[in-house]
């Protein structure tokens, strides 16, 4: 599912990221406030939702290659995290929908959850 496609499933904004990222293919998500679950139990070209707004997600999701973050329950990242996303190139979304029901529209959407794909290669 395109990112693009994700925005408008989730009624998303884009507040970091041009027309080529929404381009970007998503296959994998996950839903985390902790940072040290993200870390632990996801893999590189993954889709963070995510409730915690500050500059340490957009460095959780350098360092874990991400594909992008999209805040929930209508939070808005703090300019540091917008800065150096915008650094990182790594696109960011926020939707007013929780955590629970954004990841349950992206599944039934087919987009599947890092468990799934832990110990896949494609």
């Amino acid at each position: 599912m395109k990112l693009g496609d994700i925005a408008k499933l989730l009624d998303a904004k884009v507040i970091v990221g041009d027309t080529t990222a929404l381009e970007m293919e998503i296959k994998i998500a996950c839903g985390a406030d902790l940072m040290s679950d993200v870390l632990a139990y996801t893999k590189e070209k993954t889709l963070l939702l995510t409730g915690l707004t500050q500059s340490q997600v957009i460095r959780t999701a350098e360092l874990m290659d991400l594909n992008a973050v999209i805040f929930v329950r209508g939070k808005k990242p703090d300019q540091n995290a917008i800065r150096l996303a915008k650094e990182k190139d790594i696109p960011l979304l926020m939707t007013d929908l929780p955590l629970f029901e954004s990841c349950g529209l992206l599944f039934g959407q087919g987009v599947r959850g890092c468990i799934e794909w832990r110990d896949r290669d494609d």
